[in-house]
């Protein structure tokens, strides 16, 4: 496929048209240890649980996100693709820039809708003048054909579907560096 496949937005959401505004707890991550930042996940569900609760995550199972939100088990160790990811993040939603002429800002917030606890956002990047945020992924090139002709793994989906669900935003973007091709998206 085409680099400009997956610039497409990736979902569309809801416009909440004749609704009341959601109400949303911020909580800054800004200066939170990592320890913090994982007790705050453990009284929701992220995006990045959706896709392990729905059976999707070829790494993660249901019972695992549960026994992570217990405390029954320790979240995973970051390990050395995730933090990859993590490191590469600021340059992937460069390029994204670059690509789609958008602008982007990092948001440093994990997201709770009020009338959602239940929930959580801890979105990459929010798209400039748009009601639409953007998450950032990297992969290993051997793992090339599930983004060939723009496909992506189910999970990101139940991922964007999930921030979605959270900000009440229009749309979500997915850009993903696959690692050794020549550009990436």
């Amino acid at each position: 496929g085409d680099a400009n496949d997956t610039m497409l937005p990736l979902l569309r959401g809801g416009r909440h048209r004749g609704k009341k505004k959601m109400k949303m707890q911020k909580i800054s991550t800004l200066g939170m240890s990592r320890e913090e930042w994982l007790k705050e996940r453990k009284k929701s569900l992220g995006g990045s649980d959706m896709g392990a609760v729905l059976g999707l995550n070829k790494y993660r199972s249901p019972y695992t996100v549960w026994a992570e939100k217990t405390g029954r088990i320790g979240e995973e160790p970051e390990n050395e693709a995730m933090r990859i990811g993590r490191d590469l993040e600021p340059y992937v939603a460069s390029r994204f820039e670059e690509v789609s002429r958008k602008g982007v800002r990092r948001m440093n917030y994990l997201l709770r809708r009020e009338d959602c606890p239940h929930l959580h956002a801890n979105i990459d990047r929010q798209i400039l003048g748009e009601s639409s945020g953007l998450e950032c992924k990297t992969a290993s090139a051997l793992n090339l054909k599930r983004y060939e002709g723009g496909d992506f793994p189910e999970s990101y989906y139940a991922q964007c579907v999930t921030y979605l669900a959270v900000t009440g935003w229009e749309r979500w973007f997915l850009a993903a560096l696959v690692l050794g091709k020549r550009r990436p998206f």
